[in-house]
């Protein structure tokens, strides 16, 4: 069985108020077709600490000002949904989404992708989620998980809930067969298998590596049962509805951030060392539409 163990606040929705959703909206009227009444709105789904996540972007949205002549506002959000009802709303100019969560933005935002997280040699990143499980468990494949409780990122999340949800599936699980929490995130799910609230958990290799290189996890004490093929990196996405000149202009610019410029963001997502932002289409994104249709995800899956 599945619980969900958070509260999606969707109330919140970034903390916008209602003035901005008119205001901050790129279809209706404004001065410069590139600056949409005076900034362009960032959103960011909070994979990591969100603290930690909004000084990283604002070293990229500082470039991206200087760069588009106007001022660019991040901001961390509640959740897959959150953002997707913000881009859709038209609260969001640009959202960097979770692959999976673009699938959905896709669908109800009509979210375009621009760019991605290169690698040095400039062809797009990708990362891979996992299933860990410590050594004197006893667990050592998915099959083994029967009877136990396995911890999951979040609701919607790639690594953290379609692709730990999949290889249950494939091992001749059910859902009845073990129970499937979600801890709320990536660190979440990796401190419930540390903190010993669980027998397994999902966890990324980009939370992995921040794990590991902060000293919150030793790899030694325990054995990773399942690693999934390689996920393409998340695609920073521009709504549908922002004028074509902006769209052009963003691109352009995001492509031009030097690669110092978007390191900090990229520790997070395992690109080291980063390259510049590369170009993606929806193309990039196949394996993640063919995964939400073979698991029939919906759009109830994600909020």
């Amino acid at each position: 069985m599945r619980h969900r163990i958070t509260t999606l606040a969707f109330a919140s929705l970034m903390g916008l108020s209602a003035a901005c959703l008119v205001s901050c909206a790129p279809g209706g009227a404004s001065g410069s077709p590139t600056c949409p009444y005076g900034k362009i709105a960032f959103g960011v789904e909070p994979y990591e600490n969100p603290k930690a996540l909004e000084a990283a972007y604002k070293t990229i949205a500082d470039d991206l000002t200087k760069k588009m002549d106007c001022p660019v506002k991040v901001q961390i959000v509640e959740d897959y949904s959150a953002e997707v009802l913000a881009m859709r709303n038209g609260s969001l100019v640009l959202g960097q989404f979770g692959p999976l969560g673009y699938v959905f933005a896709d669908e109800k935002a009509g979210a375009e992708p621009l760019v991605s997280f290169g690698d040095a040699e400039g062809k797009l990143s990708s990362y891979t989620a996992g299933i860990w499980a410590k050594k004197s468990s006893g667990i050592h494949d998915v099959a083994s998980l029967r009877g136990k409780q396995l911890a999951l990122g979040g609701v919607g999340s790639t690594s953290g809930d379609a692709l730990p949800r999949k290889a249950v599936k494939d091992a001749g699980l059910s859902d009845k067969d073990l129970t499937m929490d979600y801890a709320g995130g990536h660190p979440e799910a990796l401190m419930s298998l540390t903190n010993g609230a669980v027998d397994a958990a999902e966890i990324n290799s980009q939370t992995l590596a921040t794990a590991i290189s902060e000293g919150r996890f030793q790899p030694d004490d325990y054995v990773q049962i399942w690693k999934s093929d390689p996920i393409p990196n998340d695609p920073i996405t521009v709504s549908k509805k922002a004028n074509p000149e902006l769209k052009r202009k963003l691109r352009t610019a995001l492509t031009q951030l030097d690669p110092s410029t978007v390191k900090k963001v990229a520790g997070y997502l395992d690109v080291d060392p980063p390259g510049p932002l590369v170009r993606v289409t929806k193309q990039d994104y196949s394996a993640l539409f063919e995964l939400s249709a073979a698991l029939g995800l919906t759009t109830d899956d994600v909020e």
